[in-house]
């Protein structure tokens, strides 16, 4: 057996439930692996075996179910058709709306008692068969397929709802009596509702729009991070530049930049037009501030030229990207589904069928209540368009949607939706020390000199001539420590020799055998009262001697990352408990950990023993985030109910974590909290969503069950619905991290 996989773009999807249904359809083929539908933005992704199927019969096998279907190209999503797409209204609205006005004029006429304002009673039914069988055509094709894919969409409502009153409608005025009544004025046809069913039709296929335009052009993030890549560059041809779409250039070729230009692709510098040329990297680095480039720099898709001309060689495009890369990963998470959003798909998934029971014995009941046939087949129809799920399963998607675009904003990439979900949920963060807390890089943090003869200065530029031979950290942070002084390295070194495990030597002039390393290797030992302090006993110690005379004793130890202790103080404001989790000595844990004033540090910690310790962690009750960059912090951060990988850390860490830390790294624990403080946001969303959408249904059915909702206020309370559901998503996105 070989597995293909495809990508689908599908149209015609009005809400979760079409997703739902596409893939019940594919899924129940025996060829198929694997069909996932992406209702956010319209694609789906399909794993078959090719022995069995092939790409043109799952083509038919999405069309049969009501929906178009056309396979998606390599970076079709990258060629900004999506992000071009008009918001015009279509003219299947507009025209049900233009059928819509004689009936608007008549109610309006009603209202102040002029009843003859409303439409002649073959022109209502002219009007409504023409809106009924002919533009709301889209709602049948729907609800059909629905029924046949085993799972009834809120269409299947509308279509019983207009047609019921169309069909009754036009049964009392072919039967009426008084043909003289029925063709003088519409006012003497007191039990026909034309106007109801095209009302609900026009509503809501308004309703449909609005969530479609909302959908595509404020909550979906994605079209904004394409529009950062131009879809023209100047190509090099030759010793001329030619205007190009940017879908023509291939990798190696020679690009053109100029200030106030967006990077195409990513790409190596070239050449430099007058010497300098500053990139604004904002967009993935989270460096607010511009970078110089010069010949042999990387450049990145999207970035800004915020000053001079430069040119360079393109070494990958479009989805190969790093853009790319955050616009695939935000594709496929706005697209993945939560727990919480399968519990609303399933409830949907019983809805209709539910509703359409209420609807019989609403009718039942109020027939023989009241014995009017009329008013029990309008609460009947009113019950049926009030209940419409739409807002139940918009709920979901658009917080989603929402939540992934703000957290991308943030610094903050998302796996998928379960990431997010339960990134909302946890109540305690596992921090690593070295990479996350701290730099990751030993500085100088102290020093003591034993002889005052020679100047700090000098002592550390002596260092620094037999460091350059070393390739140590330490020998590399005593070589940045030299520089802090701005001296020029005016000694030179002869017969330098490595000690393995002690240090280096060698002769220089003038000053005599210099030796740098160990305590013991340089024959020194410190007085005690500087041992006595902190530092001294939790940092790494380089000594310096001259002729084995100690002159000087180096303090290195990794430092803070500049956020850490504030944005620690405030993980633990939002009712967190902080850990940190470290494979360095206990008194270093200790140490570190007392500086930021984190709730727990253990150190000595194997890979193995972080992973046990979220273990235990999780099986006292807690839900715990694990923050790491390197290897050893893989089994842990695999272990947690959420993880999130440091920017730059290994391949291991990033492919174990629920989501990525862009940026350079500096400030990886804020990026944490603006993750915690968006996906709580964003489950809050969704729950609002959700008891919205529910408690409205059950309102709003029992209303119409008794009355008080006629079908045409119902249609217009459905649609509101709705677009009340996405204004509240749309909150998310004002949302500060």
């Amino acid at each position: 057996m070989t597995t293909e996989t495809i990508n689908l773009d599908i149209g015609g999807m009005t809400c979760q439930a079409c997703a739902n249904r596409i893939e019940k359809v594919l899924n129940k083929k025996p060829a198929i692996l694997e069909a996932t539908v992406n209702y956010a933005n319209e694609t789906a992704h399909v794993s078959f075996d090719d022995s069995q199927t092939n790409a043109d019969e799952v083509l038919d096998w999405v069309k049969k179910t009501g929906y178009t279907a056309h396979i998606q190209q390599a970076d079709a999503m990258f060629s900004q058709d999506k992000a071009t797409e008009s918001v015009t209204p279509p003219l299947r609205l507009i025209l049900i709306w233009l059928c819509l006005l004689p009936f608007l004029w008549g109610m309006l006429g009603m209202m102040i008692g002029k009843h003859d304002f409303m439409p002649a009673i073959w022109v209502q039914f002219i009007l409504a068969t023409i809106v009924q069988f002919g533009l709301a055509l889209p709602f049948y094709k729907s609800a059909w397929a629905s029924i046949r894919g085993g799972l009834a969409n809120m269409d299947v409502l509308v279509v019983l709802g207009t047609l019921t009153i169309w069909a009754y409608s036009t049964y009392v005025w072919l039967t009426m009596e008084s043909s003289h009544a029925m063709h003088d004025t519409a006012h003497a046809m007191p039990d026909v509702y034309f106007e109801a069913g095209v009302m609900v039709i026009a509503f809501v296929r308004l309703g449909k729009y609005l969530e479609e335009r909302t959908k595509k052009h404020s909550l979906n993030s994605i079209n904004l991070l394409l529009e950062l890549t131009p879809s023209n560059v100047l190509l090099k041809v030759g010793n001329d530049w030619q205007q190009t779409p940017l879908s023509k250039v291939k990798i190696g070729q020679i690009l053109l930049a100029k200030h106030g230009d967006r990077i195409a692709c990513d790409g190596v510098v070239t050449a430099v037009t007058g010497g300098e040329a500053w990139c604004d990297e904002s967009h993935l680095t989270g460096e607010s501030l511009p970078i110089p480039k010069k010949n042999g720099d990387n450049v990145m898709a999207g970035a800004m030229l915020s000053s001079g001309t430069l040119e360079y060689r393109a070494t990958a495009i479009g989805s190969q990207t790093q853009l790319g890369d955050m616009i695939t990963a935000l594709n496929d998470a706005q697209g993945s589904k939560a727990n919480i959003a399968r519990i609303a798909d399933r409830v949907a998934g019983v809805f209709v069928p539910v509703v359409v029971v209420i609807a019989i014995l609403t009718f039942i009941g109020n027939f023989y209540v009241l014995g009017s046939f009329d008013t029990a087949l309008m609460r009947a129809v009113a019950v049926l368009v009030i209940a419409c799920p739409c807002a139940m399963g918009l709920a979901t998607p658009s917080a989603i949607m929402a939540g992934m675009g703000v957290a991308s904003r943030h610094e903050v990439w998302f796996k998928d939706a379960q990431a997010l979900e339960a990134t909302g949920s946890v109540d305690t963060i596992a921090l690593d020390k070295t990479g996350t807390i701290t730099e990751g890089k030993p500085q100088v943090v102290a020093h003591y000199l034993f002889d005052e003869e020679l100047n700090l200065a000098e002592i550390a530029q002596i260092t620094a001539t037999l460091e350059t031979h070393a390739n140590h950290p330490l020998a590399t942070a005593m070589l940045d420590y030299a520089k802090t002084f701005n001296l020029e390295n005016t000694f030179t070194v002869n017969n330098v020799e490595n000690v393995t495990g002690k240090g280096i030597q060698g002769d220089i002039a003038d000053i005599g055998l210099v030796k740098v390393g160990s305590p013991a290797f340089t024959n020194m030992t410190l007085p005690q009262e500087i041992l006595a302090e902190k530092t001294w006993q939790v940092a790494s110690l380089v000594a310096v001697s001259v002729n084995d005379v100690p002159i000087a004793m180096f303090a290195l130890a990794d430092s803070l990352k500049a956020d850490s202790m504030t944005a620690i103080a405030s993980l633990k404001k939002l009712g967190l408990t902080t850990i940190m989790l470290s494979g360095d000595k206990q008194s270093v844990a200790d140490y570190i950990g007392g500086q930021v004033k984190i709730d727990i540090a253990i150190g000595e910690l194997s890979p193995r023993d972080k992973a046990t310790k979220i273990s235990e962690l999780q099986q006292n009750g807690k839900k715990v985030a694990m923050v790491g960059d390197g290897v050893n912090d893989a089994p842990a951060m695999a272990t947690a109910t959420a993880s999130f990988a440091v920017q730059n850390g290994t391949d291991i860490a990033q492919h174990s974590a629920s989501a990525r830390l862009m940026g350079d790294g500096s400030h990886s624990i804020s990026h944490v909290l603006s993750a915690v403080t968006i996906a709580r946001a964003t489950l809050r969303n969704i729950k609002q969503n959700l008891f919205f959408a529910f408690i409205y249904n059950m309102i709003g059915i029992g209303f119409a069950m008794v009355g008080l909702l006629n079908p045409m206020l119902a249609a217009g309370a459905m649609a509101l619905s709705s677009i009340s559901v996405l204004m509240n998503a749309l909150r998310l996105t004002r949302l500060k991290g």
